[in-house]
């Protein structure tokens, strides 16, 4: 049987467990996926210490890399054996999880299972921001506030850059 971490009661690490878990067969339009790499974000220790209240008990985790082990009826783009990257619902902090097919991206071969695990949603939100959101420009001068968590722990700070 497949662990996963599990939380039963909020608090601070102390309060993930490492637990057997049930993982159901894929049913129509789900794979399951055997996970290689766990991108971990912030938003996990406020769903773990309560600030963003989910419902218990809950695995967390929101995006991930991995391998198809089984796929459900009416999946018609993705076989046994394909390495897929994905983006909630939470849960990835698993051995082993169920994912909607159509909530799932094969990973192209030059790409390692940890960068497919952490593009998820880092990747993708920084993508929305400065594409979607506001249409960043040669000229234009950014600040990359998120990164701050990464460089503050080498002691370097991120100062605003212009893009080229």
């Amino acid at each position: 049987m497949p662990f996963a971490i599990r939380i039963h009661e909020t608090g601070g690490p102390e309060k993930m467990r490492w637990e057997e878990v049930q993982v159901a067969n894929p049913g129509p339009g789900e794979v399951l996926v055997r996970n290689t790499a766990v991108g971990l974000n912030f938003i996990d220790t406020y769903q773990r210490s309560g600030v963003y209240p989910v419902p218990l008990p809950f695995t967390p985790g929101s995006e991930g890399a991995g391998v198809v082990e089984a796929v459900g009826p009416e999946v018609k783009d993705l076989q046994v054996g394909d390495r897929i990257a994905y983006s909630g619902p939470i849960g990835a902090y698993a051995e082993v999880l169920l994912r909607r097919a159509d909530q799932v991206v094969k990973v192209p071969a030059g790409v390692d299972d940890k960068t497919a695990a952490a593009m998820m949603l880092k990747g993708l939100t920084a993508q929305y921001l400065i594409r979607r959101t506001y249409r960043v420009k040669k000229g234009d001068t950014i600040l990359m506030h998120a990164a701050a968590a990464t460089w503050s722990t080498s002691r370097r700070w991120m100062a605003p850059r212009r893009v080229v």
